[in-house]
């Protein structure tokens, strides 16, 4: 059977229209640049002695610190951090912070069924948390508890919502545009502006007396005795312990090489709304939307009413090498164009201002793994593709109680104990992640059925359902 063209394809914009709505739009990221001028950290420059040092500071690094110092005030924490605070994927990321912690609910059912209802009042538990934290940290992080609107843009995803499922003309009240045939609300979404999230955490670990460093570079861990010697170009650190958080970057444990690879993902966004615009297009409940395409977008308005556009295009870049050139891909900004404009037909004529694109961590069980090396002295975890900005918070408690060596309802989790398959080394990883995409992008222009790869994957627990 022929492939039919997606609902994005089918009402694409004249080009002409997505060339004039990019036109003068900078390659840079809203988040960052909208907090303007912030404070900055001294790179570490002479030896040091802590009781626990973090190794990263995005959000998962930012939370163990944060979370350490609350559990003991007295104890001596210092944060490294090779660039600045909450530059990479904790700055640029879409800011929806999700209760799950397992990548969505099919994905933890399909992993850890036995642990699903534990899993999934955890995750409740830890939004709820985040937000107690927001206020009490006084994170100026502009919280929003909106929920989220999952919408079906073809006739044969009506049949993947689930809960109570909205009509076209229910779904459209909510949000509006001519694609929406049906659609899914949930409560347990929040929304955040992600640079705020992270810079706020900072402040609020150096108030609580963590000892941040930006532009230091950690180039080694290595156990001396019972210490742990964290080395950078100027000076190391001696620790009790360490957390290791360096997200999608190559890991300073070789066993962890392969247990990640980096997916680049890609952001628009547009200039502010005007009343009327804003009126065309409904969405009073600020709600965080995503479709239910394999290859999937995912929108929210931003403070000013903006719309932030992203997804759709997972890139996997040649050997899996981390490359700023890498996030500056015309076409890719130029189908999202297409597509939001597709989407919101009453919106043309508008201009986007910003496009970005930044990488994800993406392990093979598509949610976070843990574990402990260097005789339970130093706790890491990563892989949180995508869904990390509320699961971080949760996993540095896990780290924590790692490293602590007591166990708790966390650490006895399967889903915690257990690692992940690693992925193929090169090129067999460049082979199978790109035949994967093609895989996807082919079920979605042939009403959702799956090729005989991907339900090979499927059978093997390898099989990706957003």
């Amino acid at each position: 059977m022929p492939a039919h063209l997606t609902a994005f394809e089918r009402h694409a914009p004249d080009p002409r229209v997505v060339a004039a709505s990019l036109a003068g739009c900078a390659r840079s990221v809203f988040w960052l640049d909208d907090v303007g001028a912030v404070p900055s950290y001294d790179p570490l420059t002479a030896p040091a002695r802590a009781d626990l040092t973090v190794v990263g500071g995005g959000y998962l690094g930012l939370w163990a610190a944060v979370h350490a110092k609350r559990r003991d005030p007295g104890r001596r924490v210092v944060l490294l951090e090779a660039q600045t605070v909450g530059w990479a994927a904790s700055g640029r990321n879409g800011g929806f912070c999700e209760a799950s912690l397992t990548h969505g609910e099919e994905n933890g059912r399909s992993r850890w069924p036995e642990e699903h209802d534990v899993l999934e009042r955890l995750g409740a538990e830890n939004l709820d948390a985040f937000e107690a934290d927001v206020r009490d940290l006084g994170l100026a992080c502009e919280w929003e508890r909106t929920g989220q609107l999952s919408v079906a843009v073809e006739e044969h995803q009506l049949a993947w919502l689930g809960g109570e499922v909205l009509d076209a003309a229910a779904t459209r009240t909510l949000v509006d545009s001519p694609l929406f045939l049906g659609g899914e609300l949930s409560s347990d979404t929040a929304l955040v502006h992600p640079a705020r999230l992270a810079l706020g955490l900072a402040r609020a670990a150096a108030e609580l007396g963590v000892e941040v460093h930006e532009h230091s570079a950690v180039t080694a861990v290595r156990r001396e005795g019972d210490q742990v010697e964290v080395a950078t170009d100027r000076a190391t650190v001696t620790s009790d312990c360490v957390v290791l958080a360096t997200g999608v970057f190559p890991s300073l444990l070789k066993r962890n090489r392969l247990m990640t690879v980096p997916v680049y993902d890609y952001v628009l966004v547009t200039e502010p709304l005007s009343a009327e615009q804003r009126a065309s297009i409904a969405w009073a409940g600020r709600q965080g939307l995503g479709d239910l395409a394999n290859q999937f977008h995912y929108a929210r308005l931003t403070a000013d009413d903006r719309v932030l556009w992203g997804g759709y295009d997972a890139v996997y870049p040649a050997g899996g090498r981390l490359h700023p050139r890498h996030e500056d891909r015309p076409e890719s900004h130029a189908r999202l164009a297409s597509h939001f404009l597709a989407t919101f037909p009453q919106l043309e004529g508008i201009r986007f201002t910003h496009r970005w694109a930044g990488a994800i961590d993406t392990s093979t069980q598509f949610a976070a793994f843990y574990g402990t090396t260097h005789g339970g002295r130093v706790a890491h975890a990563a892989g949180f593709t995508g869904l990390g900005v509320g699961a971080t918070r949760w996993a540095a408690e896990v780290l924590l109680d790692l490293l602590a060596g007591q166990p708790t309802e966390r650490t006895a989790l399967r889903m915690v104990r257990e690692r992940p398959l690693p992925f193929p080394p090169e090129p067999l990883a460049s082979a199978g992640i790109n035949l994967t995409r093609w895989s996807l992008d082919r079920a979605d222009h042939r009403e959702g059925r799956r090729n005989g790869f991907l339900r090979v994957l499927d059978r093997a627990g390898l099989g990706f359902d957003s």
